[in-house]
């Protein structure tokens, strides 16, 4: 098993933000999870720098738990080409791996965490099953909510509006203490503890 800067060789969580490489995607509503990934990466004083496995990565600890957080640098619809061989290489389980990504069906902030399930017509969520050979890994959705009129891909491809920022900011922090709960007590503790309405 490949050794985390001289730690134990337990396995570590696998932390990943969902999105697009690139300054023109920054502020989208589909980089929602490299949003969340890089406040979590601030609070917890963890440097991502590290390139290889088609992404960017940094190794830390999360109330002194290790872990490593990961933005696949593929663009969304290949992130597995990045989450697959990383995983491989530090042998992290798919059940201690953790997506972080926007979800159009849920309202503006609302998170959601689950233990797994299928994409969810998520292209990110779709090749990380594919590349994991299964779909048996945690994720928190958080909700860019569904644009009244217009198309959903020209939504999601946007910035969000100004009025928006306030509520999303609030979301990073919420995300930061869902994955503190999950990976200290286990997603299904974390479960109870946010998914009823909370947030």
């Amino acid at each position: 098993m490949q050794r985390l800067e001289g730690r134990s060789t337990a396995a570590p969580h696998l932390i990943v933000g969902l999105g697009n490489p690139g300054r023109r995607y920054e502020g989208n509503r589909h980089n929602i999870g490299f949003q969340c990934l890089d406040h979590l990466a601030q609070e917890h004083n963890i440097d991502i720098s590290k390139r290889r496995f088609k992404g960017i990565y940094g190794v830390g600890e999360i109330d002194s738990h290790r872990v490593i957080l990961l933005k696949p640098l593929t663009f969304m619809n290949e992130s597995g080409a990045s989450i697959g061989p990383l995983s491989r290489w530090f042998k992290v389980p798919a059940e201690r791996i953790l997506l972080i990504y926007d979800d159009l069906d849920l309202t503006l902030a609302k998170i959601r965490l689950r233990p797994g399930g299928g994409s969810g017509g998520h292209n990110g969520v779709k090749s990380a099953i594919t590349a994991l050979g299964t779909p048996d890994f945690c994720r928190v959705r958080v909700g860019i909510g569904r644009p009244a009129h217009g198309d959903p891909i020209d939504y999601v491809l946007n910035d969000f509006s100004v009025d928006q920022l306030p509520v999303i900011r609030q979301a990073y922090e919420h995300v930061e203490k869902v994955i503190r709960c999950y990976v200290s007590e286990g997603v299904h503790r974390a479960m109870d503890a946010y998914n009823a309405n909370r947030f």
